[in-house]
């Protein structure tokens, strides 16, 4: 199979863990208390969330296809492409988790972006 196949797998799976356990987040709007008790707990209660755990299995997907990657590139190779995440995360946040919109955030991806083209290049 196709590395690139392997490295689209690690990203989206990575994205997607990520959105989801931030989305379930808000949406279960926990604040956490100031001892420790208190924090225990709602860490245990969302580590038992059915879409916290999806967000963990997204996760560990991502680890498989990034072990299908590591066996088609070396890393130096592979793991700029990782770098592609935070754009899609930016876009994803800004669209579906009403995050806010910055400039310095955009120019912030295009110098990533730039920096993955450089070393991929080079």
């Amino acid at each position: 199979m196709n590395g690139i196949f392997y490295i689209i797998g690690t990203i989206v799976f990575t994205v997607f863990g990520q959105v989801i356990i931030k989305w379930r987040i808000d949406r279960l709007k926990f604040v956490l208390p100031d001892d420790l008790l208190g924090k225990i707990s709602i860490f245990v209660k969302i580590l038992f969330d059915p879409l916290i755990i999806l967000g963990f299995v997204s996760a560990f997907i991502a680890s498989i296809f990034w072990i299908g990657a590591m066996t088609k590139f070396e890393i130096t190779k592979a793991y700029p492409f990782m770098s592609i995440s935070p754009g899609l995360v930016f876009i994803v946040g800004i669209l579906f988790l009403n995050e806010t919109f910055t400039w310095g955030k955009v120019v912030g991806l295009l110098l990533i972006i730039l920096g993955t083209i450089v070393t991929f290049k080079m």
